[in-house]
């Protein structure tokens, strides 16, 4: 459901934006900020800054498997920032209306995906790691795990 906090966007010449703002069902790529350094980049993430939310929660994937798909769920109240901090994989979103496929593979662009947005990740290429900061420490009860039960939820709302 989001927490009815919004910050304003700012799209660059790629269509990615460098504010954030998030609602329920939607998501956002965005450009995260770069500090260059000729002994090599930062980027760093603060909560309510990059992300419009606190952080609650980190987590990554890594080794996944040649033709391994993850994800394949979405959360009732959760928001998370994803993000390919090494190698790149495919972003699959799905709020019931409309869908999207994003390719992420450079360590400063991520995607925001608010509440209510089905998500699975595939296509990860060799020695990827995909972080998400997650809005929301783990709840069991705040994950649809069947896509037809997601729909469902979806078409009432």
């Amino acid at each position: 459901m989001g927490n009815g906090k919004s910050c304003d966007l700012h799209e660059d010449a790629d269509g990615m934006s460098s504010g954030t703002s998030l609602r329920e069902g939607t998501w956002q790529k965005i450009q995260l900020p770069v500090i260059p350094d000729r002994r090599g980049n930062l980027t760093a993430i603060e909560a309510r800054q990059q992300v419009p939310f606190d952080i609650e929660r980190v987590y990554y994937l890594y080794d996944v498997p040649g033709g391994s798909e993850r994800g394949g769920h979405a959360h009732e109240a959760l928001q998370q920032l994803v993000i390919a901090v090494s190698g790149s994989f495919d972003l699959h979103l799905d709020n019931g209306r409309d869908r999207e496929v994003i390719h992420l593979a450079r360590s400063f662009y991520g995607v925001l995906i608010g509440s209510r947005v089905w998500r699975t990740i595939d296509n990860f290429s060799s020695g990827s790691v995909c972080l998400v900061l997650a809005s929301m420490p783990y709840a069991e009860d705040d994950y649809y795990r069947d896509y037809d039960k997601f729909m469902r939820v979806q078409n009432r709302g």
